[in-house]
């Protein structure tokens, strides 16, 4: 018999107080776990249904629950379909993102091309992220590889140096004990009391568990590593009033080093908060090497909440009209050409 959502939660919550405390669990306790806001009465029926099909055991008369080797081998082959699911998913993401890299790179090239101007489009990256997955896996005696999924798919592999070699079934237990406590959680919400608490219930182990949540930290981090491509720098030399040996000397720079283009992008990010376009005049620009320029951007949605930024930088005399409509005409197409990709 395949069990229905509702139980489903509840195993999971028994299993999950159980690995905790240790102790038998009961209808009240998991009144207090599950998000189903069912009364104490429901719940021990369906936790009577869940002891008849095998799934908990009650060790004693009048006691709790504990899982039983059924219940834990359900709960086991969740985590470990998890587990495959994150290497399915890791392979279609590198393809997909090689598609994305040479797109980009194209989107670029023709705007330059149809406007004249020096042009930039960053990848999407997504903005406010939670921990999704964890999984730990063996590289050797000494280092175990984690692999960190946070929401928009957003994939992060850390090795982490070992002390002394780890089992099997250690390595499960530490699994089943992070997943079962970060997943679903923002960077914010992992506090020092719960670092704490898990690092206790690792035990000899805490040391990883340390590790490994400072790769969910570095992982749901914005991306310092944001990937911005550009065409057409060498247009700012059409324009007299940026041709200037320092000027333009300045510009190139920026676009060959785009780290201050960063800048440019966390700014048009923050300001929009729908998809919408953005004009920045001389010195309004963040990055202070345009402030002779004007940079009109434009923030691009997709799927999951992904978001980047389209840029065209040009002399403060540039045809606003085309830009703008180009800009709002290329989202659309980004959009449209991303979600088939």
């Amino acid at each position: 018999m395949q069990l229905d959502e509702r139980k489903l939660k509840i195993l999971r919550a028994v299993i999950r107080n159980y690995l905790e405390t240790g102790e038998p669990v009961g209808s009240r306790t998991i009144s207090k776990y599950t998000d189903l806001n069912l009364s104490s009465a429901t719940i021990r029926n369906e936790m009577a249904d869940l002891e008849e099909l095998g799934y908990i055991l009650q060790p004693h008369t009048s006691a709790g629950r504990i899982p039983s080797d059924k219940g834990y081998r359900l709960y086991v082959d969740e985590l470990m379909q998890k587990e495959r699911e994150v290497d399915e998913m890791k392979e279609m993401l590198l393809e997909r993102e090689e598609k994305m890299e040479q797109l980009l790179k194209q989107v670029a090239k023709v705007l330059a091309v149809n406007t004249n101007y020096a042009t930039m489009i960053s990848a999407p990256s997504y903005q406010s992220n939670k921990l999704k997955f964890i999984q730990l896996s063996r590289v050797d005696t000494h280092q175990i590889l984690a692999v960190v999924v946070v929401e928009g798919n957003i994939i992060k592999n850390n090795i982490l140096n070992l002390e002394e070699a780890l089992d099997d079934e250690t390595i499960l237990k530490l699994n089943i004990l992070l997943n079962t406590n970060l997943s679903g959680l923002t960077l914010e919400e992992i506090n020092l009391g719960m670092i704490a608490k898990l690092k206790q219930q690792a035990g000899i182990h805490s040391q990883i568990v340390a590790d490994v949540i400072d790769a969910v930290a570095d992982a749901i981090k914005a991306d310092e590593d944001l990937e911005i491509y550009t065409s057409g720098a060498n247009n700012i030399f059409k324009y007299p009033e940026l041709s200037d040996g320092e000027k333009a000397s300045e510009i190139i720079s920026t676009f060959e080093e785009k780290q201050m283009l960063t800048s440019l992008v966390n700014d048009t990010l923050e300001k929009s908060q729908e998809k919408g376009i953005q004009v920045y005049i001389g010195a309004e620009t963040p990055v202070q090497s345009m402030k002779d320029c004007s940079v009109v951007t434009a923030t691009y949605e997709l799927e999951e909440g992904m978001k980047g930024t389209i840029g065209i930088i040009g002399p403060k005399r540039m045809d606003y009209e085309k830009v703008v409509g180009t800009l709002q005409n290329l989202m659309k197409q980004l959009d449209s050409i991303y979600k088939k990709t």
